[in-house]
């Protein structure tokens, strides 16, 4: 994960101000809790965490007083989410709505915020209906990630999940069809991307993993002629989804 002291604005700090952010029902990315303190509140706030599926991470004070803003963390900070996630339904009842077949773009651990601003940036742009992102080893919707996005934050739905792989099982039993970015696939041109559809991205430098792969029906890769054999996340996101836009346009 990026360092955290970059989202400072979207940080709180102390049981009081935490309690509150989860009795509101506020998004909250992860909350940070010292190890060994499970007493009064604190007690209360894991409760309520794992109640919503909250991920919560156990460290040591020095790391909570390294990030701590006000020196008054009293054992616990939580990460506030830029935007509201959405439920996956949310995302296909827009496609539902629209009469469009679904157009959505997975992330498989996307941790880089400016890759995942600019995949919603582009995700928006496209027409996607969504974006999904999972809730552990990846970035939430940060303050860098709103500003990467120039705005589209606030009109490209995120869903988050807590199983990548059980849900393109699910996006599979509705008719969707997962095409996954990888180096090892059919060159894109070569592939129908036409149809309800769903885009599997994967992290930087490690891909898309390998139980994510398997359940995929397609595996594409961008043609590459120069020196150089990796793009960037964002970047081969940008050109897969304007790929899927060519064929759907041309087979109209």
């Amino acid at each position: 994960m990026k360092s955290y002291k970059e989202d400072k604005n979207l940080q709180l700090e102390g049981r009081n101000a935490v309690l509150e952010a989860l009795k509101s029902e506020r998004d909250i990315d992860r909350i940070l809790v010292q190890q060994g303190s499970k007493e009064g509140s604190i007690k209360k706030i894991i409760a309520e965490a794992k109640e919503r599926k909250i991920v919560i991470q156990n460290v040591a004070k020095t790391k909570l007083d390294e990030i701590s803003e006000t020196k008054k963390h009293q054992g616990v900070i939580a990460f506030v989410s830029a935007h509201n996630y959405v439920d996956l339904e949310d995302i296909l009842k827009i496609a539902e709505e629209k009469g469009e077949e679904p157009f959505l773009i997975i992330l498989d651990s996307i941790k880089d915020p400016h890759n995942l601003g600019a995949i919603i940036r582009t995700a928006n742009i496209t027409g996607a209906h969504g974006v999904i992102i999972p809730k552990r080893r990846a970035v939430g919707l940060t303050a860098t990630v709103a500003k990467a996005s120039a705005g589209a934050i606030e009109y490209t739905p995120v869903a988050k999940v807590t199983n990548i792989a059980a849900t393109i099982d699910k996006l599979k039993s509705l008719g969707i069809w997962i095409a996954c970015a990888d180096m090892d696939g059919e060159i894109m041109y070569n592939t129908d991307l036409t149809g309800a559809i769903a885009l599997v991205i994967g992290s930087e430098g490690e891909g898309v993993s390998r139980i994510v792969k398997e359940k995929c029906d397609y595996i594409v890769k961008v043609p590459m002629y120069g020196q150089i054999s990796s793009l960037n996340a964002s970047v081969a996101a940008g050109i897969l989804m304007y790929e899927v836009i060519r064929q759907k346009t041309n087979k109209k």
